[in-house]
């Protein structure tokens, strides 16, 4: 028998203050490990470990390569690496971004299931779109608890709104109750015996930690239609407990809805190059017109004259569709699902 030592947290926009909720009520004895993922920029650092090691008891600090588990203590990702966790320590790696981020939650989540299975229990806090829903059916999938903060009360409430459709999860609540249903999911004894996880579980956690033998694998999936849009290379449609996302022959990792949210930004911007150059365009082909005009090339002129007109009116429709695109408001992770699904 073993018990759930290991609690693994992820959390985003908003997840600050849920997170200092959640280590508050823990007591200075707990029986367990706390592995936190929170999504911060990559350059920087991040003042998370102090501020979590000042809201409770347990100590807190980034986690360091080679870490071992040690109950009572609280380990946070550091910008721009992942935090993986394999037998009962942690690695660290600059591998391939998952949902765009690095550090993701669905890392973590991951090798923690397929390392751990039972012992783990995976705690989804506020967050936007949906990273944490593919690492909360691992974990599910290994036997391990799945939490999640009530939607109702989290700043943002997309992450564990998508975990829950994503998973069977075991319990929904505030982060204020929190402390006392992990204090007491620690306690209880489980079912272990070493079982191996899944062949993709285990893939998908080396890619995760730059292993050259996984990358150089053939990819986990059907090759789908779509691109990646960190390396435009194709992207491979995976189904895991039911839920679909991507994977690219690099291994950077896509949700359906994180997909949508980034080929959303990548129109964009394409967009506003357009739109720079047509007005460039429109500028110079105004000003050889004046220049024609000054040599005493009158059909010159009117023809660069002709060809601005004719340029301004695209950066007009040009302007009208970013107007557009930009004031609809962008789908969540739960309407992505749920518009798949009345489509299928």
């Amino acid at each position: 028998m073993a018990r759930r030592d290991v609690v693994v947290v992820g959390a985003s926009a908003g997840g600050v203050e849920a997170l200092r909720q959640l280590v508050a009520g823990l007591p200075p004895d707990f029986p367990a490990s706390v592995l936190v993922v929170l999504h911060v920029p990559a350059t920087g650092t991040s003042a998370l470990p102090r501020i979590l090691d000042r809201a409770g008891p347990l100590p807190a600090r980034h986690a360091t390569e080679g870490d071992r588990l040690r109950h009572g203590e609280i380990l946070v990702a550091a910008p721009d690496q992942h935090l993986i966790l394999y037998d009962d320590a942690v690695t660290l790696s600059r591998g391939p971004r998952e949902n765009g981020h690095r550090p993701a939650v669905d890392v973590l989540f991951r090798s923690a299931a397929a390392a751990l299975g039972p012992r783990v229990i995976a705690v989804v806090l506020s967050g936007a779109l949906d990273d944490g829903a593919a690492g909360m059916v691992a974990v599910k999938l290994r036997g391990g608890v799945g939490i999640c903060q009530d939607p109702t009360e989290a700043l943002h409430e997309s992450m564990p709104s998508s975990a829950m459709q994503a998973a069977p999860v075991d319990h929904v609540l505030p982060a204020t109750l929190m402390p006392a249903l992990l204090t007491q999911l620690v306690q209880e004894e489980v079912p272990y015996a070493p079982v191996e996880a899944p062949e993709l579980m285990r893939v998908e956690a080396r890619m995760a930690d730059f292993d050259l033998d996984a990358l150089d694998d053939d990819r986990p999936g059907e090759r789908s239609d779509y691109t990646c849009p960190d390396c435009h290379g194709p992207l491979y449609e995976i189904v895991e407990g039911g839920l679909v996302r991507f994977r690219c022959r690099v291994g950077h990792a896509w949700s359906v809805a994180s997909l949508v949210a980034q080929q959303s930004a990548t129109l964009q911007g394409a967009l506003w190059m357009a739109l720079r150059s047509l007005e460039e365009k429109a500028t110079l082909t105004r000003r050889l017109g004046r220049q024609a005009e000054d040599q005493g090339r009158p059909l010159s002129s009117r023809a660069f004259d002709a060809e601005a007109d004719e340029v301004g009116r695209a950066v007009g429709t040009l302007r009208d569709l970013i107007d557009e695109i930009t004031a609809r408001p962008a789908l969540t992770g739960q309407e992505i699902e749920a518009t798949s699904e009345r489509d299928s």
